[in-house]
């Protein structure tokens, strides 16, 4: 075999890869050139090639996001957000659907005037009377119960109250305190004062009272022991439950007591 003889057919096949090439190209053109000029306008025999080369010139999107040239997005709207829901739906004034209502008064600083049961017109007349508002209290009661009384007003109380409430909840605490049925007096001023601090705070107050073994005949000694305790807390808490037996234990929980029930308990020990 020849070296020129192999030469000749590397040559042709080249020429035959050209030939292949030329042709994929060709088709690609062909198959572009519609697409390119199917949005413009006719023109002349002369000015069509000018205008598909400058379309063909000009970059495509995909190109200009290669090239780093800017990018422009569409941004989304905004969702139109739902109106918030009232906070107070209670019914007012012309809202009430009740014929026939216990009418009261709001006293400012005092307690409520009782006006009595009257008829819805009566009542809104009384109201408008006073340039206050009809607000339904007690649906529930028979007649139903309503307050003359400025809604601004009773709605601000209504949310403190709740807020009340809701921040006592959160904010109490079980605290846990635990004796034996042989303690002694000094151990059982600690847990008292330990209690009152529990209490003052606004946390329930838990006592436990372990019996090992044989020791759960002594039952009756621990609760008269737990019983001293709630009657010592009497002025800073109130027996949620009383001393009771679960297995080998006794458990007592005491629970703090309300800023109205305290200042009743320390006039009533004033007067006393």
């Amino acid at each position: 075999c020849c070296p020129r003889a192999g030469e000749q057919r590397g040559v042709l096949r080249m020429n035959q890869l050209r030939s292949v090439l030329v042709a994929s190209l060709a088709a690609s053109a062909a198959a572009y050139a519609p697409s390119a000029l199917a949005g413009m306008p006719a023109t002349s025999g002369t000015a069509r090639p000018a205008a598909a080369a400058a379309a063909a010139a000009q970059p495509s999107p995909s190109r200009a996001v290669r090239a780093g040239g800017p990018v422009c997005q569409m941004r989304r709207g905004r969702q139109m957000r739902k109106p918030p829901a009232p906070k107070d739906n209670t019914p007012i004034n012309e809202a009430i659907a009740f014929d026939e209502m216990r009418v009261l008064v709001d006293v400012p600083g005092g307690s409520d005037e009782m006006l009595g049961v009257m008829p819805k017109a009566d009542a809104l007349a009384a109201a408008e009377e006073r340039q206050l508002d009809l607000v339904l209290i007690a649906d529930k009661s028979e007649p139903v119960i309503c307050k003359i009384v400025s809604y601004d007003k009773f709605r601000f109380n209504k949310e403190k109250k709740k807020k009340e409430q809701a921040k006592a909840v959160k904010g109490q605490e079980l605290k846990e305190l635990k004796m034996s049925y042989k303690i002694g007096a000094h151990d059982f001023d600690v847990r008292l004062r330990s209690a009152q601090r529990f209490l003052k705070q606004g946390n329930k107050v838990k006592f436990s009272m372990l019996f090992r073994g044989r020791e759960i005949v002594h039952s009756a000694v621990g609760k008269e022991i737990m019983e001293r305790m709630a009657t010592a807390l009497d002025d800073h808490g109130v027996l949620d439950s009383s001393p009771r037996v679960f297995g080998r234990q006794m458990i007592m929980t005491v629970g703090p007591k309300t800023k109205e029930a305290m200042a009743a308990a320390a006039a009533k020990k004033e007067n006393s």
